[in-house]
């Protein structure tokens, strides 16, 4: 059972879900995470680079990413690109939403079985 701390944090949005599931593999940069996230959703989520780059900020200041260096193949550009893992903090908040949604499924599962007896 998650701890308290970690259920003030929920439910997450879809959008912070599906970077946290995405960062949960290895870390990645920017477009390599909004290409993870749009191929997880079913190309429901299809972030603009305003919005992917405010969202990881938003992650970083609370704590759940952390930057882990520079991708080794730059951009377009030549630039270097950062790149993203999750933190603990974040891992832990993933693993606690999974189960709560989960539950939510069950729930869901068993009232449509129950309905149809």
């Amino acid at each position: 059972m998650p701890s308290e701390d970690l259920l003030t944090n929920l439910p997450l949005t879809e959008t912070t879900f599906f970077i946290l599931l995405s960062l949960a593999s290895s870390q990645k940069h920017g477009y390599a995470i909004a290409k993870d996230v749009e191929n997880l959703s079913d190309n429901r989520i299809i972030f603009s680079t305003s919005t992917l780059y405010t969202a990881l900020k938003r992650l970083l200041e609370n704590g759940w990413i952390r930057r882990a260096g520079e991708d080794p193949e730059p951009d377009e550009s030549g630039r270097p690109r950062k790149t993203y893992t999750l933190t603990d903090h974040g891992r832990r908040i993933l693993e606690a939403e999974a189960v709560r949604l989960e539950s939510l499924v069950s729930a869901a599962k068993l009232r449509s079985v129950g309905e149809g007896a």
